[in-house]
């Protein structure tokens, strides 16, 4: 695992990718994030992140970094589910995801979902920089405990600048070391996966959207700048995939 450093609390490890009209310069995977090519239609350059190991472990401090450069069009997906587990003391695991997007550059950052195992505590946190012509749909969704077990605890932030300004700023917390409330109704209200989808772009300035119900548990929010959100609850994965999945097909141009 070259690049990889193992501590006595969990290892370190970060994968970069770096993308420019012309290819990927950069494309560097690290212990439990290898990086694979994998094949695009049209102007998209396509990778995928496949899960080398399990992690993340408790104690593990590890990073995903996307640069999409001028022009650049990058759509980044998962092989398979992130699975939050417990270490062997109890420790904390840290994932943190920063992608930046240059103006005339875009960004589709769709991953499969974030699974918070029974006994896991995951801290993760996604920043995203974008110039003021840049384009960014970017999914994240989160499954409390795998099929028949409760939840491990997890905190995610995502924090959004666009051209410098702050445009987003969200923290969920979710399982037993959250503050009181999380499961009740007024945030989980039972449900089990939680998603959103975050939607920027130019053509928002003129034509904004507006706020939409999307049924009992999900509502497309429209943002103080140009984009919308998109947050989504239900019992289980597949129907918050599903939700999600409609707003795409519907307002977005098919995927390269």
């Amino acid at each position: 695992m070259e690049g990889v450093t193992l501590g006595a609390a969990g290892l370190r490890a970060t994968a970069r990718i770096v993308a420019t009209p012309e290819g990927l310069p950069v494309l560097e995977g690290e212990g439990p994030l290898a990086l694979r090519r994998t094949r695009a239609r049209g102007p998209y350059h396509r990778v995928t992140v496949v899960g080398a190991m399990s992690a993340p472990l408790g104690g593990d401090q590890i990073a995903v970094e996307a640069e999409v450069r001028s022009g650049a069009r990058l759509d980044v997906d998962s092989a398979a589910a992130t699975i939050a587990l417990p270490g062997r003391g109890g420790e904390r695991a840290h994932y943190d995801v920063r992608l930046t997007v240059a103006d005339g550059g875009e960004l589709r950052w769709l991953p499969e979902q974030l699974i918070s195992a029974r006994g896991s505590d995951l801290r993760m946190r996604t920043r995203i920089d974008l110039a003021p012509g840049a384009r960014l749909v970017f999914r994240e969704e989160q499954v409390l405990g795998r099929h028949g077990e409760p939840a491990g605890t997890l905190t995610t932030r995502l924090t959004v600048h666009h051209a410098g300004r702050p445009l987003l700023d969200q923290e969920l917390a979710f399982g037993p070391a959250a503050p009181g409330g999380w499961d009740g109704g007024a945030v989980l209200g039972g449900h089990r996966a939680a998603g959103q989808l975050l939607v920027v772009g130019t053509e928002f300035m003129e034509l904004p959207v507006a706020a939409e119900l999307l049924g009992a548990d999900a509502v497309l929010t429209p943002l103080a700048g140009p984009g919308f959100l998109v947050t989504a609850l239900a019992p289980d994965a597949r129907l918050v995939r599903r939700v999600l999945d409609d707003v795409l097909r519907a307002r977005l141009l098919p995927r390269g």
